[in-house]
């Protein structure tokens, strides 16, 4: 809600949850957002790493994020999410 934003709730959440994703070790992660808003975490468009999103969104709102460097390098297709995100 417009109230709630601008208060660094949302950013703090972001890196709770990047670190969340280190500890758990994942590699990497990727977001379909704000182009504007998640970049400012480390952010970068998902086609640098030739990673496509299924849903056709505009390519600079779909972003991954190399939690250890490298991950992503030679990683390109298409990213299957679970089916629950399709009924969405």
């Amino acid at each position: 809600m417009p109230e709630f934003q601008k208060q660094g709730i949302g950013g703090e959440l972001i890196k709770e949850g990047l670190k969340a994703c280190q500890r758990l070790g994942y590699n990497s992660v990727i977001v379909l957002g704000h182009p504007e808003y998640y970049p400012k975490f480390g952010f970068k468009p998902a086609n640098k790493w030739g990673v496509r999103d299924p849903f056709g969104a505009p390519v600079e709102a779909f972003m991954a994020l190399e939690l250890k460097k490298g991950a992503l390098e030679g990683a390109g297709g298409v990213v299957e999410y679970p089916e629950e995100f399709l009924e969405v």
